[in-house]
């Protein structure tokens, strides 16, 4: 009994000096490691990483930029099947423990024990997770193991059980990019946490263990594993009833990817957006939370994507089909799993779905698509796939559906508003739309191409393309500052110029149709778009004149050719550019800069950025106290930041800084924001509002009876606009306006390919103005700038252009300056009195 007493009395002591030993050592290590333990305060306030948000101006989602898929939600907003399945999984003692839970620890250190050092379960509660996850790395060693003990120590003394829990639950990672369960929720079930069923609540908590390998995507059937057992643990600590439970564990797996519902297509505007938020925040853009407005709206948008589109595929079939993307041989037993399997590198491309064709006759073939469909297409929806000959031809129209496609086929097919399908193709062809507010340069509309994916190369911004005769506003502007009128006269004829560079030694520039019409009145030159008339009038105003002069639109001197060649549209621009220049026409006479971001907004929706753009104001009080007359802009107006878009233009089609740096879309307009009441900033005023009517007014024309004709379709007063095509057709444009809107369209080939004998603006690019311009204009009124003052109407004769009496059978009414008014009367006058002395001698 006294050797039972005595070993009991040893073993108290032991036991007490281990104690003591345990408490020094902790004690002594909690000295070590204090001063290296960071301040948990800042968790009080902490952000979480959430990423860029890119809104059209009506607030529709346009993109989305950052590593994480993040939606932050207050544990308020948490239901609390979800809390409770989390709880389940992790921590059914969170609300209870002081964050340490000693006997997890105790059983993570036996288990090292035992096992020869497998540092297999850390015991960790949620709490110390936050501590690891906020503050460690996920290397299992025991000094991290302490330093986190010691953190969660310090965070419960901080922090409520509440704020520990809202931050654990939107700080884990749960697998495919999305951290924290909202998104996790958004990402797998396309669904807000207050939708979720409980056993989609358990399937998220059951991800928080091994979220890269247990989610509910990647492995279905440990994920089901996972999630029943905990609903069976939710069940044991009644957070849920035997029912609720049974029908939990019945409920299928219908987790499936689901992404940002991107709302506005938009992605060229978007990495433009990307770029330029970039600069002004730097890398904390992308996690800060930022929401950036665009001036874009939706519809205009897609008004623009569904136009540009259109065209492109119209044009695309004109010129044939150029066969199927790919072809398989196929087994006679082949089956649904081999069609699948053989479709699963071609993705749906802008509405054009892939197909593997499974029989073809004479009459109709069977297309398998990716979604387990199989369609028919009969002859007439292959009626358009005659065979691709070259730019200018193509074959016969096909009479049997076999002899355009072949079983093993895999080829695009495309449905009709009505249902139907149609053979398609992925066109060749490129295209750009470029639309903005003549006020104030917002842009209303951009796309940059075909398809994103496909292309990521801006051409609505980064193409450097010659403009062709769309270029020769600007030329007839510079002539109408310098004394010329819509009635001079000049002559339409032949043209050879010395040029060593040609073969010959002479440069014979022509005309579209390789027509003459002799001597010919501006107006008319410009309707037509006789190309002689052009070049005989750059020569007669100088070239150094007219390119100092053509500045003024917004183009760099070094964009523009000192040489004749510059009448027939050879600069090099962007529809950004040309739609630029064009609203200087149709706002007056004032050079705005093209911006896209109206707003920038934090995390918690206040404005860090508001954008407070140089307008035209015509009516400002400050415009009008200024009263300067029109002039060159600033020559640091065109100044950008060193990363503009030219920098990262792709090898294989570079932009010049000229296609780029001058339409301005890269330097964000002055910051509003927190300024109060600010006067407005004006754009530099450089054309004269007479010249501007002059010009507008033939540009009227061009719509009324020249080669934009089609436009009359639109049945609008107000359109004003000009075709330009290049040599061998190697781009079409037509860019145009109204007061409200400017847009340019180019349509062409990346490797300056031809478009095809005939393919003129009017036929490959008019069509996509006219299909943006209806959608955005339909049931807006008229806008277009009134006759201003120092204008006069006066009747001339057609043929030469001098005044003439009102009954005179071959007039017509035209406006001049009034200063031109008497020179011209002079003139007729001298004109007359010299046909009475020299009358013609018919013999």
């Amino acid at each position: 009994m006294r050797i039972l007493k005595r070993l009991l009395r040893w073993a108290l002591i032991l036991a007490f000096s281990a104690f003591l030993l345990g408490v020094l050592a902790i004690g002594v290590a909690y000295w070590l490691v204090a001063p290296r333990l960071p301040s948990v305060a800042e968790l009080k306030d902490y952000h979480m990483q959430v990423p860029l948000r890119v809104e059209s101006a009506d607030g529709k989602l346009i993109a989305t930029f950052g590593e994480t898929r993040r939606i932050p939600v207050a544990i308020a907003d948490v239901p609390d099947n979800l809390k409770h399945a989390v709880l389940s999984a992790e921590d059914a003692d969170f609300y209870h423990h002081p964050g340490v839970d000693w006997r997890g620890i105790v059983r993570a250190g036996w288990h090292v024990i035992v096992t020869g050092g497998d540092k297999g379960p850390g015991g960790s509660t949620i709490t110390q997770q936050v501590a690891r996850n906020f503050f460690l790395s996920p290397e299992k060693l025991y000094s991290r193991k302490l330093t986190e003990i010691f953190i969660a120590l310090r965070i419960e003394h901080e922090l409520g059980k509440d704020q520990i829990l809202e931050l654990y639950l939107n700080k884990m990672f749960l697998g495919h990019r999305a951290y924290g369960v909202a998104a996790a929720a958004s990402y797998y079930y396309g669904k807000t946490l207050d939708q979720l069923s409980i056993a989609q609540c358990a399937a998220i908590a059951s991800s928080f263990q091994l979220p890269s390998v247990v989610n509910p995507i990647n492995n279905p059937a440990r994920l089901l594993a996972r999630r029943n057992w905990v609903l069976s643990e939710m069940l044991r600590h009644g957070y849920i009833t035997d029912a609720q439970y049974k029908a939990a564990v019945a409920e299928r797996n219908d987790a499936a990817p689901h992404e940002a519902p991107i709302k506005v297509d938009a992605p060229y505007l978007a990495e433009m957006v990307r770029r330029q938020v970039l600069d002004r925040l730097g890398n904390d853009a992308l996690t800060e939370g930022y929401v950036v407005k665009t001036t874009v709206q939706s519809d205009r948008q897609q008004a623009a994507v569904d136009a540009l589109r259109k065209g492109l595929v119209a044009y695309d079939h004109r010129h044939g089909w150029r066969g199927p993307e790919a072809h398989e041989d196929l087994a006679a037993d082949a089956g649904t799993a081999d069609f699948q399997r053989m479709l699963g590198a071609y993705a749906e491309v802008s509405g054009l779905q892939p197909g593997l064709v499974t029989a073809s006759a004479a009459d109709d073939a069977a297309v398998f698509l990716a979604d387990g469909r199989s369609i028919r297409l009969d002859l007439a929806a292959v009626a358009w796939a005659r065979p691709y000959v070259n730019d200018s031809r193509a074959g016969a129209t096909p009479k049997r559906v076999d002899t355009v496609l072949k079983r093993g086929d895999i080829v695009r097919v495309s449905q009709d508003d009505k249902g139907g399908w149609e053979l398609a193709q992925i066109p060749a062809v490129q295209g750009a739309l470029a639309s903005i507010r003549p006020e104030d340069g917002a842009v209303e509309a951009l796309v940059g191409g075909f398809n994103f994916t496909r292309s990521k190369f801006n051409r609505a911004v980064m193409a450097a393309r010659q403009p062709g005769s769309s270029f020769k506003p600007y030329l007839y502007s510079a002539a109408f500052d310098h004394g010329f009128t819509p009635a001079s006269i000049i002559n339409d004829a032949p043209l050879a110029l010395p040029d060593p560079s040609r073969p010959g030694g002479l440069w014979t520039p022509n005309n579209d149709d390789d027509k003459f019409a002799g001597p010919m009145r501006l107006r008319e030159a410009l309707v037509q778009s006789k190309n002689l008339v052009s070049v005989r009038l750059l020569d007669a105003i100088g070239v150094r004149y007219a390119r100092e002069f053509i500045t003024r639109f917004g183009f760099p001197l070094d964009a523009l050719p000192p040489n004749l060649s510059m009448a027939l549209g050879t600069a090099s621009v962007s529809p950004m550019n040309m739609a630029r220049g064009f609203a200087v026409f149709a706002n007056g006479g004032y050079l705005v800069t093209p911006y896209f971001i109206s707003e920038i907004d934090d995390r918690n929706g206040k404005p860090v950025y508001i954008a407070n753009p140089a307008r035209a104001c015509r009516e400002c009080q400050e415009r009008l106290l200024g009263n300067a007359p029109p002039g060159p802009p600033p020559a640091d107006m065109g100044k950008r930041p060193a990363n503009s878009l030219a920098e990262t233009a792709t090898a294989a089609a570079p932009a010049t800084a000229a296609s780029v740096d001058d339409s301005g879309v890269e330097t964000l307009p002055a910051d509003a924001h927190g300024n109060g009441t600010h006067p407005p900033v004006l754009a530099p005023h450089v054309l004269g509002p007479r010249t501007d009517f002059l010009v507008t007014s033939l540009m009227k024309d061009v719509i009324l009876r020249g080669t934009g004709s089609a436009a009359k379709a639109l049945d609008r007063a107000d359109l004003a606009g000009k075709t330009g095509s290049t040599n061998d057709h190697r781009d079409a444009w037509f860019v145009g306006f109204n007061g409200d809107v400017s847009t340019s369209v180019w349509v062409g080939f990346d490797n300056y390919g031809s478009l095809g004998h005939g393919e003129f603006g009017a036929k490959a690019a008019l069509p996509i103005w006219m299909d943006y311009m209806g959608t955005v204009l339909k049931g807006s009124p008229l806008n277009s700038l009134p006759m201003p003052p120092g204008i006069a109407t006066l009747q001339i004769d057609r043929s030469s252009g001098l005044p003439t009496s009102p009954g005179d059978p071959n007039s017509m009414n035209e406006f001049f300056k009034v200063e031109d008014v008497d020179r011209l009367r002079t003139q007729a006058t001298q004109q007359e009195q010299q046909d009475q002395q020299n009358p013609y001698n018919i013999f």
